[in-house]
C-alpha cells in the first residue's frame, strides 16, 4: 500500500518513514523543509521513496500531489512544534497546524483515502498534578498557543470523521527524543551546551515533569496503527518513563562526564505545564504495542549518536541562531 507522510523530513516522522519502507510500504513524503526539516534525515531513503517539497497549507499543490500519487494511507504530522516560539508568535502555528490540517483533510476526503492518521500531542490535555494519567477520554485543556493549535487540528480531524465519515484515527504521543532531534528541544540543547562547556538554562527549578518516549518506539507504534488501528479511535502513545527536567539534565551531564556547575536556573516559561503523563493501556491492549526502549538505554544511544554526528548538530545550531535572529530579532 502507498503511505503519504507529511513532515517526513522532520525528526520523528523521518524515522517513521524509514520503518514504513522497511515494512514494504510505498512511501511518499511531503515536507516544506522549514528550518527544522532536513533532507539529511532521509537521504538514504531518497531512491526508495518519492519526495515533494511543499507547504501543506498550499491546497493547489497538495491536491496535485494527491491526484498524481493517490495514496491509500495518510499520516499527517507536519506541524510547527516549539512551544517557546509559539509564545513569541502564534500565527505560524495557526497557519501550519490548523490550515495545513484542513487542507490535508480536504485532500484525503476528495481522493477517498482508506485511513487518515492525524498526529496530535499529549499537550492537548493540558497539565496534571503530581498524580494520575491522561486517558483518551480526558478533556482537552491546552495551555500554550502551540497546544491550542494542535488541539484545533486534533478536533478538526474528529469533525471530519463525524461530518464526512472520513476514516480518521487520532494519535497523541508523549515527548519524543532520539537521533536527529533538532537542537531547540531539551535533550539536544543540554548536550550542546555541555559539549561547549556553556551554561545550561533550566526553567524555574526544573521540577516540571515530562514523559519520554524513544523515537523508534513511536515508529513501531505508527506501524501498529496503520496496520490494525480502528477508524475513529484515539490512541495515546506513552512510555511511563517520567522524569523531572532537572533530572534529565543531570543524567545527560553524568553520561557526558560533566559537572552540574553548568546548570543555571532561569525565569520560568509563561504558562509552563507542570506534568504530562499518558496512559497507553488502550494501544497496548488493542494493538499489542508497548515501548521497548528504556529511558536510560535510549538516552545513552542518543548521546552517543550526538557525539558521532557533532558536525550535523553544530551546523543545525548555527542555522537555528540565524533563524531566531531573523524571525524574532533575538
Amino acid at each position: 500500500m502507498k503511505v503519504l507522510i507529511t513532515g517526513g523530513a522532520g525528526f520523528i516522522f523521518s524515522r517513521v518513514a524509514e520503518f514504513c519502507v522497511d515494512a514494504g510500504y510505498e512511501v511518499v513524503i511531503l515536507d516544506k523543509l522549514t528550518y527544522a526539516g532536513d533532507l539529511a534525515r532521509i537521504n538514504h531513503l531518497l531512491d526508495k521513496i518519492r519526495f515533494y517539497q511543499v507547504d501543506v497549507s498550499n491546497q493547489k499543490e497538495v491536491f496535485e500531489i494527491f491526484e498524481r500519487e493517490k495514496p491509500e494511507i495518510v499520516i499527517h504530522s507536519a506541524a510547527e512544534t516549539h512551544v517557546d516560539r509559539s509564545i513569541l508568535d502564534g500565527k505560524p502555528f495557526l497557519e501550519s497546524n490548523v490550515i495545513g490540517t484542513y487542507v490535508m483533510l480536504e485532500a484525503a476526503r476528495h481522493y477517498n483515502v482508506e485511513k487518515f492518521v492525524n498526529i496530535s500531542t499529549d499537550e492537548v490535555y493540558g497539565e496534571l498534578g503530581s498524580e494520575g494519567h491522561f486517558h483518551e477520554t480526558s478533556p482537552l485543556r491546552p495551555n500554550s498557543p502551540y497546544a491550542v493549535s494542535k488541539t484545533s487540528a486534533d478536533m478538526l480531524g474528529r469533525s471530519y470523521l463525524r461530518t464526512y465519515q472520513l476514516p480518521v484515527i487520532t494519535v497523541r504521543p508523549s515527548n519524543n527524543y532520539g537521533m536527529f532531534q533538532y537542537p531547540e528541544k531539551l535533550i539536544p540543547v543540554v548536550f550542546l551546551k555541555a559539549y561547549n562547556q556553556e551554561k545550561i538554562p533550566v526553567y524555574g527549578k526544573g521540577e516540571n515533569v515530562r514523559e519520554w518516549l524513544f523515537v523508534d518506539d513511536t515508529a513501531r507504534a505508527m506501524l501498529k496503527i496503520i496496520e490494525n488501528g480502528e477508524i475513529g479511535e484515539i490512541y495515546n502513545v506513552g512510555s511511563s518513563e517520567e522524569r523531572r527536567n532537572i533530572d534529565v539534565v543531570r543524567k545527560i551531564l553524568e553520561i557526558m562526564g560533566k559537572t552540574e556547575e553548568l546548570i543555571e536556573f532561569v525565569k520560568d516559561r509563561p504558562g509552563h505545564d507542570f506534568r504530562y503523563s499518558l496512559s497507553y493501556e488502550k494501544i497496548k491492549q488493542e494493538l499489542g504495542w508497548q515501548p521497548e526502549v528504556s529511558f536510560e538505554e535510549g538516552l545513552q544511544r542518543t548521546i552517543q549518536w550526538y557525539y558521532s554526528n557533532i558536525d550535523w548538530l553544530l551546523e543545525k545550531i548555527e542555522q537555528l541562531r540565524k533563524y531566531w535572529k531573523v524571525a524574532y530579532k533575538q
